[in-house]
């Protein structure tokens, strides 16, 4: 899995901050010990849900302020309590919850000043869910095009600077899972499979640290699959990008045993 957030404690500011409770009205929801139907004023119900969030308690929170929505549809606070419930399952860890808690959000509120929030918040759900290379990548695709989406939407925001760095790691994790499998057919000698996912590495995840090795790789596949010209093709490639990478040694000597007479 990939390194939690460091975003986790501003995206608490940002969401407590941009939805900040107005209304002194903390004492009176005190006593509410469950989220069970109760009606309540609309103050007493938020303050409720944000005590709960600031002991915590993020599952109560979430509840809760699905509640203020709940008894409160038109009031100005149900859009601030959609949020902050999509928040508060993210703190607990519940993704699916806070994804479709803020996906509620912008479908209601496409326009909203804290959409761009709502879009990195869904992201950072996918993104905290990524598996390690030997599981099925589709989390890892969901937070790709997730934070995408982010950078294509709000490119001058800060949230758009932090989902480019993590699409870097993305797709390093997403070039890893390819070559894992590359590997894999490599060993079984089914040359074909595996040319074709390091010649995925290399068309689609080319800025990543896995480039030079698939480069190799496809050397080797070419020379197998008796393709030498091909096979020069990509240790050309290789030398004049990774000229210092023990990947690009080793693949001269490869051409140089099998196919010296394709070496310029």
């Amino acid at each position: 899995m990939l390194e939690r957030s460091p975003f986790r404690t501003a995206m608490l500011a940002a969401a407590t901050g941009a939805l900040v409770l107005t209304a002194g009205c903390a004492g009176r929801g005190g006593k509410a010990k469950d989220t069970a139907y109760v009606a309540r004023d609309v103050d007493t119900l938020y303050a409720a849900a944000k005590q709960r969030l600031d002991q915590g308690r993020t599952k109560q929170a979430a509840a809760l302020f699905d509640e203020v929505e709940r008894q409160h549809p038109y009031s100005p606070w149900a859009r601030r309590a959609q949020l902050m419930s999509a928040f508060s399952y993210y703190a607990a860890r519940d993704y699916n919850k806070a994804v479709s808690s803020a996906q509620r959000f912008l479908s209601i509120h496409p326009g909203n000043k804290d959409a761009p929030y709502a879009y990195y918040l869904i992201a950072v759900c996918y993104y905290e869910q990524i598996s390690d290379v030997t599981r099925d990548q589709k989390t890892t695709e969901q937070a790709r095009t997730a934070l995408t989406e982010i950078t294509r939407r709000y490119p001058t925001t800060s949230y758009a600077s932090d989902a480019k760095l993590k699409l870097d790691l993305v797709n390093d994790h997403l070039a890893g899972k390819e070559m894992t499998i590359g590997r894999s057919y490599e060993r079984s000698g089914k040359w074909l499979a595996a040319t074709l996912r390091f010649r995925n590495v290399v068309d689609n995840f080319q800025t990543t640290s896995h480039t030079p090795e698939a480069l190799f790789r496809l050397v080797e596949g070419y020379l197998s699959l008796g393709i030498p010209a091909e096979a020069q093709k990509a240790a050309a490639v290789l030398e004049r990008n990774y000229p210092q990478s023990k990947w690009y040694e080793r693949a001269y000597d490869l051409m140089r045993k099998h196919a010296a007479e394709n070496l310029t």
